[in-house]
């Protein structure tokens, strides 16, 4: 028997294969150590999407080296910079190798048959692997590839074994999952989502990324989409990365402005209540404070109710490392004055919702004696003193939305 121990870094799409690399040895009859001293194999799932976090992951696959007998290294930062771990005793390999080496292959390879992918009441489902952009900064390209879509049924069937093991909420994620189908030629999203929401079962389902260069043929369909499916949660992640074109076309993104702004407006007009989810990068090489300005208006136009700003960072083997960056002082106070900006539109979101009474399903437990709570568009609900009212992850409940802070609100049942 093997005792394993995992460290999972980044995304959701990486949580879901370290559980699927987890299941894998489980269902062989191996078992989770307390942790890597104790361990006959630990693998370590990176990521890699900015600077920082490639010397973290080098930092911890250092310590862990001194620590557990058998070192794999997996994840984005393995495949796309896996010369980067040279000097390190460890084995790197593409994640789903990942269950046939530990200790030398005992363990069998995921496959059909794997147990669905569960985190507590969350099912995530990874609806295909790579992307069809070429950004200019991203190096994450290197360890994906392009898109590679398994088939509709396959994933259907997925959703379902999810909802009957216990899934409450289905997270469809993928590098880029506007794109999923075009390695076919065909835009199949808009039919998945349908399909997956036909299941049966009291459940919710949330999309994850979708660049607006990849669902923007499909926008009109998609927000039908949405405003047909109540199982849907009304939210969208779009990362418009920049407000000014010159800046997206150095980047090589596959939109710009106005395409991001017509999906924006197509789900105004479809939806009631909804959240816009979006991504800035600030300080990019060639971004000027004119193209700084047009980035902080159109976050003010749109106001998008999530918000993720990121430092430019250069990433080995991209292109744009070779460019001429801008100094740190104003990459930092290029990044202080958006983050300002959109503390102040988000927290006037949530403020909003103050009186307002709110179905929501509760994902996990919060600090304390509390619950965190999604609403029908993914905005967050704290529940308090869940104990009192016996409320747990997965169950459905309404609540009155009594106070907010920046990032959530709290919501009583009633």
């Amino acid at each position: 028997m093997v005792r394993y121990h995992i460290e999972t870094y980044g995304c959701t799409s990486n949580r879901g294969e370290s559980r699927a690399i987890e299941s894998a040895l489980r269902d062989a009859g191996h078992y989770r150590a307390e942790g890597p001293d104790e361990a006959d194999v630990t693998i370590l799932n990176t990521c890699t999407v900015v600077e920082k976090t490639e010397t973290n992951m080098l930092r911890r696959a250092r310590e862990l080296e001194d620590e557990t007998a058998d070192l794999i290294v997996t994840g984005c930062m393995a495949l796309a910079q896996g010369e980067e771990f040279a000097d390190i005793d460890a084995r790197v390999m593409h994640w789903d190798e990942v269950p046939q080496a530990a200790l030398n292959g005992e363990c069998p390879t995921p496959g059909p048959g794997v147990d669905p992918v569960l985190d507590g009441v969350v099912g995530i489902l990874p609806i295909a692997r790579g992307c069809m952009s070429n950004c200019s900064y991203c190096i994450t390209k290197h360890a994906t590839g392009r898109v590679d879509s398994p088939s509709i049924e396959e994933n259907v069937e997925k959703a379902r074994a999810l909802v009957h093991a216990g899934a409450k909420e289905l997270r469809i994620t993928g590098q880029d999952t506007g794109v999923y189908g075009w390695d076919e030629g065909e835009r199949k999203l808009p039919e998945l989502l349908e399909r997956v929401c036909d299941i049966e079962g009291e459940f919710r389902v949330r999309l994850g990324m979708a660049n607006p260069g990849g669902i923007h043929g499909i926008h009109e369909e998609l927000a039908e989409v949405f405003a047909e499916n109540e199982k849907l949660y009304d939210f969208i992640h779009a990362p418009v990365q920049s407000g000014s074109d010159e800046v997206l076309e150095e980047m090589r993104r596959q939109h710009r402005v106005e395409k991001f702004r017509e999906v924006v407006d197509t789900f105004d007009r479809e939806l009631d209540y909804w959240t816009l989810s979006t991504d800035f990068i600030v300080g990019f090489p060639t971004e000027t404070e004119a193209d700084h300005d047009q980035s902080m208006e159109l976050l003010r136009e749109t106001r998008p109710e999530k918000v993720n700003v990121t430092r430019f960072s250069k990433r080995p083997k991209t292109d744009a490392a070779d460019m001429k960056g801008l100094g740190g002082q104003t990459k930092k106070d290029r990044s202080k004055a958006m983050s300002e900006l959109k503390r102040e539109i988000v927290g006037e979101v949530y403020e909003g919702m103050v009186g307002d009474t709110r179905k929501v399903l509760c994902v996990e437990q919060g600090t304390g004696d509390s619950v965190k709570c999604r609403d029908s568009a993914y905005r967050q609900v704290i529940v308090q003193n869940a104990s009192e009212y016996g409320i747990e992850p997965g169950d459905f409940l309404e609540t009155e939305i009594t106070a907010s802070q920046t990032m959530y609100a709290f919501g009583n049942p009633v």
